[in-house]
């Protein structure tokens, strides 16, 4: 069901190591032959192209391209008491965490009138992204919505595949989800095309509104597979983007005290996202990798997506790593840069402080990627891919821009002023030298 990789014994660098460890194959480049031309049917048709696209790849031709205000109030009405109450506790506990990612401000001194201040501006628009295949995700408007509103984001709009079932609007949860946070501009469009209305804006007549138009925006954030990550490279530089998701993928570090069951069932919840989801165990116990295969099985068998998840489970992106110690674990995720790290091992919080690359980490035996998938408080939204080397989760910090005041009075300009025309003139630009002469 899942290969092993035994590095026991072996020495390699980070380069060796990376390329011996399993990952999903995708290949963004190939898709983007596919996606070019839809870019450009909506960013020169419009509301037309959407609605053409929405057909062809959702199987339904939408009425309502932007969700009418009445059917998101429906259905939050008629959202069933716990689902609303499970929303509403996880917007409480993310919009906590979100606040306190806020950015400060400052202000530096340099000498008597020379003054250099930094503020942090929200964008003025952002597009939020919420994927609709195999899965919906309410949760995904959550962790969008809060972390742009944190941020001060003033105008944002929120786009999501049509679903035949549910007469070619968006997910009936995933309205609520965006009712609930009083979003009320949200779009039935998916896929790429959904991207290049965000990068582009598109206009079109609508039946029940008149002139519809959705305008571009500064920011696209919210994952997606294959087309929407090559879409979103595509228009990236035209709007700023959060990254190019792929595949989810967990890796746990675990030593001989970890549960078997508990190991077993968080691989198994993340190969229920995709096929081609990631699931990987570090461990230097080849008891532990025995028990936890012997788990799997069970658990595969008695789940409900079986199907999908021993696709996941068996495919390449997927693998029990046998390592000499934890340290050699730990070098492991590192290399691995998962979206997702467990650690349940002895000293579980140490080795946290000391892991470089992963999207979240997530600490000892009852901290489950599950639980912020939903409910800790943490942002969902992660790198993929080793993405985690360099980048990180979504946040306030996605939607705001630093923006610095440099005001100096005469006197302090004059104290530098010679120094200025020395390398403007070392970088032959002497009329950048000559601009601060003119002053005096």
């Amino acid at each position: 069901m899942i290969t092993r990789l035994d590095l026991r014994g072996r020495t390699l660098s980070n380069r060796e190591l990376v390329a011996a460890l399993p990952r999903a194959a995708v290949d963004v480049d190939a898709a983007t032959h596919l996606v070019t031309p839809i870019l450009d049917a909506v960013r020169t048709q419009g509301a037309a192209a959407l609605r053409d696209l929405a057909e062809r790849f959702d199987g339904v031709r939408p009425v309502h391209l932007r969700v009418p205000p009445e059917a998101l109030a429906g259905v939050l009405a008629g959202l069933a008491p716990e689902v609303r109450a499970a929303l509403e506790e996880a917007i409480r506990r993310v919009r906590a965490v979100h606040v306190a990612q806020r950015p400060a401000d400052f202000r530096v001194e340099l000498a008597p009138g020379a003054v250099v201040r930094q503020r942090w501006v929200a964008v003025g628009r952002v597009g939020l992204y919420v994927p609709g295949g195999l899965a919906v995700y309410p949760s995904s408007v959550v962790m969008n919505v809060v972390a742009a509103q944190e941020a001060g984001v003033p105008s944002l709009a929120v786009a999501s595949p049509p679903q035949r079932e549910n007469g070619g609007l968006p997910n009936a949860t995933v309205l609520a989800a965006c009712a609930l946070l009083g979003v009320d501009e949200v779009y039935a469009v998916g896929g790429a095309q959904a991207i290049a209305m965000f990068a582009y804006g598109a206009v079109g007549s609508e039946p029940i509104d008149g002139a519809w138009l959705c305008e571009p925006v500064d920011v696209i954030t919210g994952p997606g597979n294959v087309y929407v990550a090559a879409a979103k490279r595509l228009v990236r530089g035209i709007v700023g983007i959060d990254s190019e998701a792929g595949p989810t993928e967990i890796a746990i570090l675990a030593d001989a005290g970890a549960d078997p069951v508990h190991v077993a069932a968080d691989l198994v919840s993340q190969a229920e996202h995709d096929p081609m989801a990631a699931a990987v165990l570090v461990t230097d116990s080849v008891e532990l990798a025995g028990a936890v295969e012997a788990k799997l099985k069970d658990r595969v068998e008695g789940t409900r997506h079986a199907a999908r998840v021993l696709i996941a489970l068996s495919g390449p992106q997927s693998a029990i790593v046998l390592v000499d110690d934890l340290e050699q674990g730990l070098a492991v995720v590192d290399a691995y840069g998962a979206e997702h790290l467990e650690i349940q091992t002895v000293g579980a919080a140490a080795l946290a402080e000391r892991v470089r690359s992963a999207g979240a980490i997530f600490v000892g035996p009852y901290s489950p990627v599950s639980l912020g998938d939903y409910m800790a408080g943490s942002n969902h939204v992660l790198p993929t891919g080793g993405c985690a080397h360099f980048s990180s989760g979504l946040g306030v910090h996605s939607f705001v821009k630093a923006v610095q005041v440099i005001e100096y009075d005469s006197a302090a300009l004059a104290e530098v002023a010679d120094r200025i025309v020395a390398l403007a003139n070392a970088e032959d630009l002497p009329a950048h030298g000559e601009a601060v002469r003119a002053r005096f």
